[in-house]
């Protein structure tokens, strides 16, 4: 059984850091493909950045380019988002979603395995 576990969301202010973590388990981690989506009250999930089974490709939605940044570490099954430079906008809760395909892909639909999901709320 897949279990994915978010950790280290809170309240913090911008232009301050966050450091998300989500610990895998009942999955081989070196053939899925990891994502952290975000979901803002009234919005669409999104895809904000992903790591593909091998640790090579990586994709960073426009919005969050240059200031956060995605890694794996597969011997404890664990998956980081490093959220710098932090924005109000950036207010949401972020899912961590896993994928038993080795590349990214962009879509919810695409991800069958999903954290509980942590919230994250940036003041001005």
């Amino acid at each position: 059984q897949v279990q994915l576990v978010e950790s280290g969301g809170g309240l913090v202010q911008a232009g301050g850091s966050l450091r998300l973590s989500c610990a895998a388990s009942g999955l081989t981690f070196s053939i899925f493909a990891m994502a952290w989506f975000r979901q803002a009250p009234g919005k669409e999930r999104e895809c904000v950045s992903g790591i593909s089974s091998t640790g090579i490709s990586f994709y960073s939605a426009d919005s969050v380019k240059g200031r956060f940044t995605i890694s794996a570490m597969n011997t404890r099954n664990t998956v980081h988002l490093q959220m710098n430079s932090l924005k109000p906008e950036d207010t949401a809760v972020y899912y961590c979603a896993a994928r038993d395909i080795m590349v990214i892909a962009t879509s919810s639909q695409n991800y069958k395995y999903w954290g509980q999901g942590t919230q994250v709320t940036v003041s001005s």
